[in-house]
């Protein structure tokens, strides 16, 4: 154990290198899943014991629900239960190397006024679909100064920096919604995706702006921080247009570490590198707990729904629009009551997939699902980090964003309806 505490960050990356591996046929699969497991295991006692907890009861109805599955004659591979989620594993260590290229600003004065507001929602967003997680940190820090985070303030951030999942192929919702939405193109979405970012985007501003009076402090966005998103969003339509065979999540796990060790502003690279795998590989347990876990669980509830089709038979419905959006309303009401977007995802695709949907359309819906829920919930990770590191009250962050939530949620019924 003291082995695997030691060696932890290098575990972590074995996952995603070994991952690539796997893909190039050249190392078994069961090599970065064995990784990936040591890690969790390694990582463990780092977890938050709200995290713990969930996971804990993910897998334990995972475990029981597969047992009793086999009971009736119905049994998973091991790939299924315990390898579902590597690609997003390795996605996920991938992306979280573009932390290298984030640096900060404490000397210009933070701007005010309706452009301070629209100039913090756009660069949250086109940040954090590159960088993910760090950014939040990064502006909320910044423009709380000593004060405490305002409620406006903290839904700019939260429903912005979530809203990337809308479109950006670096955001962890692309890889889920690839993964269980098999056949997924995510070229579809793009342009829908792009639409929703710029009205969550237009929407925070415009109330923000009616509930502040313009007495609200940004983030002094740079034009040229928005250079590295950009490019690597660009750099990835490009190599898939050029390598249409190799799927989008594959060219995010090559660019983002190449992109990194090229853009990054350091003195010493291999100091950077060597600091980052050991530190910062090594504090992101929880969400390889949760994808672990979440691969567990869902293939619990495939196995049952395997077991009993006649309970789960939704042959008498059909992918229509109306079923897409009574799904998406479930889906965000599970969302702000704790359950993560990637849990509900993995339960309600199994259930979908037997419908033969359009797999672009189920992608969407599960990156809406997952835009929407975790910019308006107080439980799940996001809406966590906000109440827990910044003190703002979960109710406050549910009752900011209901009504942002029905709007989002009435347009991407629209957008399916018409566009997809």
């Amino acid at each position: 154990m003291n082995l695997l505490k030691k060696y932890t960050g290098w575990f972590v990356l074995g996952t995603l290198i070994f991952y690539l591996l796997s893909v190039a046929h050249l190392t078994p699969v069961l090599l970065p899943t064995l990784l990936a497991w040591g890690a969790n295991i390694a990582m463990w006692h780092t977890l938050a014991p709200s995290a713990k907890r969930q996971v804990t009861w993910l897998m334990m109805i995972g475990v029981a629900a597969l047992l009793f599955a086999g009971s009736k004659g119905t049994w998973m591979t091991w790939q299924q239960i315990f390898a579902v989620n590597l690609p997003m594993l390795a996605m996920f260590v991938a992306v979280s190397f573009l932390d290298l290229t984030s640096s900060t600003d404490e000397k210009r004065p933070l701007p005010k006024g309706l452009s301070a507001i629209f100039n913090t929602a756009l660069g949250v967003q086109a940040l954090g679909a590159v960088i993910n997680l760090s950014v939040i940190l990064v502006f909320a820090d910044r423009i709380k100064g000593a004060i405490k985070l305002t409620p406006e303030q903290q839904f700019i951030l939260t429903r912005n920096f979530s809203a990337a999942a809308w479109w950006s192929p670096f955001f962890v919702a692309t890889g889920v919604a690839i993964i269980y939405a098999p056949g997924m193109q995510w070229q579809k979405t793009l342009i829908p995706g792009l639409a929703m970012g710029l009205v969550a985007i237009f929407f925070s501003t415009i109330e923000a702006f009616k509930r502040t009076k313009g007495d609200f402090n940004g983030y002094p966005i740079r034009k040229e921080s928005l250079f590295i998103p950009m490019f690597l969003a660009s750099s990835v339509i490009f190599f898939h247009f050029i390598w249409p065979d190799i799927s989008i999540l594959v060219l995010i796990c090559l660019l983002a570490p190449s992109a990194t060790m090229l853009l990054m502003r350091t003195p010493s690279r291999k100091k950077s590198l060597s600091h980052f795998v050991n530190h910062k590989l090594a504090q992101i347990g929880s969400q390889f707990a949760l994808f672990l876990a979440a691969g567990i669980f869902s293939n619990g509830i495939s196995a049952i729904i395997l077991s009993y089709p006649q309970f789960f038979n939704l042959d008498s419905f059909t992918f229509s629009p109306l079923l897409f959006s009574l799904t998406l309303a479930i889906m965000i009401a599970a969302g702000v009551i704790g359950i993560h977007p990637v849990v509900s995802i993995a339960i309600a695709s199994p259930m979908l997939l037997p419908l033969s949907p359009d797999p672009t359309q189920l992608g969407f819906l599960f990156l809406s699902a997952w835009a929407i829920s975790a910019g308006s919930s107080g439980l799940t990770g996001l809406g966590l980090l906000m109440t827990s590191r910044y003190q703002i009250p979960t109710k406050t962050i549910v009752a900011n964003s209901a009504h942002y939530a029905i709007v989002m949620w009435l347009l991407c019924s629209l957008v399916n309806g018409f566009f997809l």
